[in-house]
């Protein structure tokens, strides 16, 4: 994430940012609200549909699918975490 290293430092992770483009495959960067909220997350578009994306967050759990906004940085409650 920008900011968050050392200076040149560069994100190993490419982001699509543009939600009108989201495609599955695509690597997002996404928020989570309520005691997580600030906190940057990375995740993989599994779904994509005209009001919300399907996230495979976990790499520890690749079955588990967080539902999050369609926007640019997404975002899944909390309550789905």
């Amino acid at each position: 994430m920008q900011g968050m290293g050392d200076a040149g430092e560069v994100c190993p992770f490419e982001f699509n940012f543009d939600e009108k483009t989201f495609k599955v495959g695509d690597t997002v960067s996404y928020r989570v609200n309520g005691s997580l909220e600030g906190f940057p997350f990375v995740g993989t578009l599994v779904e994509v549909h005209d009001d919300h994306v399907l996230i495979a967050g976990d790499p520890q759990n690749p079955d588990k699918r967080y539902r999050g906004t369609r926007e640019s940085r997404p975002l899944v409650d909390y309550t789905e975490i």
